[in-house]
């Protein structure tokens, strides 16, 4: 299974699928479809945190003044299926690796598993 979660009005979103091979990829928006209970339980159980999934630069998480507070994984868990900005973008799924966020590590690490399952 090859699937990717982003934004379409995030930039850096738009930048890495441009760079990045997703024709046999499913791809899911998250603002028009939003990441449903089961899609980010499938995501849980391949980092094995919701944290690790949970986009702390997000506008909101100042706004709302979290980093003051203290959050267990069923808050970062609630915090996802609540507003889409919470997830770290983009969400690579492939076969049964995750690769969560932006950073030139994870894309890279993409690339190469791309290159290893063609």
């Amino acid at each position: 299974m090859k699937k990717v979660y982003f934004l379409q009005t995030c930039d850096t979103c738009r930048r890495i699928l441009k760079e990045i091979d997703t024709t046999d990829f499913e791809k899911q928006e998250i603002k028009k479809n939003p990441v449903l209970p089961n899609q980010l339980e499938e995501m849980y159980q391949l980092s094995k945190s919701y944290e690790a999934l949970f986009n702390k630069r997000a506008k909101l998480y100042k706004s709302m003044d979290l980093k003051n507070q203290t959050l267990s994984e069923t808050d970062y868990k609630q915090f996802l299926l609540n507003e889409y900005t919470f997830l770290k973008r983009p969400v690579f799924i492939i076969d049964d690796e995750i690769f969560i966020g932006n950073s030139k590590k994870v894309i890279e690490a993409v690339k190469n598993k791309l290159k290893g399952t063609n």
